[in-house]
């Protein structure tokens, strides 16, 4: 029997390297609207789905915030560099798939994305048809950190979600993953997790090659997964 029956992947930082693409775009969005969109806040709202987003900007930025004015522009920007560039994919992301596809292990998505752009992203980055089951931020009640979107997953594909492995690159989704009950492997991405959290996920990894291999060893061990979290 395998040791875990699924893996979650996030999407944005952890299979596309596009936090830097979104940073610049909220960054410049601001800037032409007049509000400082800095790095420091950006770090807080990754792995938030738009819902979430809106407050947590008028908490910095007040309620007369023009997030919608602002989040069209981001947009705009967004679209126009993976129309021209393509989407950029993480190294180590087919291989990934292709080792889980050959164990014969199911795979999902689950992103704080909308499923229109998120759809759009996968497509572009040539996995959309490899996955099992793909859940958005706009198809939950609560997003990250709330475990409501990974837990929709494990339920879809009737996994126990303690045998779930998750791997995220913010916070947000690391948190979402520790309240599902799940296995939190953690692959940074612009921000380096804290040491609270470092001292509460399953794993840390500076690759998604690292990753397949860690997967790989496991499923040749002896050792139950959860008991070495333990």
């Amino acid at each position: 029997m395998k040791k875990f029956s699924l893996v979650i992947f996030d999407m944005d930082g952890l299979m596309f390297d596009t936090e830097k693409l979104s940073l610049h775009a909220w960054e410049k969005a601001g800037k032409e609207l007049g509000y400082n969109i800095d790095e420091n806040i950006i770090a807080g709202a990754r792995g938030l789905n738009s819902q979430d987003t809106v407050p947590y900007f008028q908490k910095y930025f007040g309620k007369s915030f023009p997030y919608s004015a602002v989040r069209k522009i981001h947009s705009a920007y967004f679209e126009e560099y993976i129309q021209k560039h393509g989407i950029p994919v993480k190294k180590g992301l087919y291989e990934l798939i292709d080792f889980l596809e050959t164990q014969s292990i199911p795979k999902a998505v689950a992103t704080s994305t909308a499923r229109e752009k998120a759809l759009r992203c996968l497509e572009l980055g040539g996995v959309k048809d490899r996955f099992d089951l793909i859940v958005c931020g706009d198809e939950v009640a609560r997003g990250k950190p709330e475990p409501d979107i990974f837990l929709k997953a494990a339920e879809k594909l009737k996994c126990p979600p303690e045998n779930c492995i998750v791997l995220e690159d913010s916070e947000n989704g690391l948190r979402a993953a520790l309240k599902a009950g799940m296995l939190p492997i953690c692959v940074p991405d612009l921000a380096k997790p804290s040491e609270e959290i470092r001292r509460l996920i399953f794993k840390e990894f500076n690759s998604l090659y690292e990753v397949r291999d860690f997967l790989e060893s496991e499923l040749n061990s002896s050792f139950d997964i959860k008991e070495e979290w333990a």
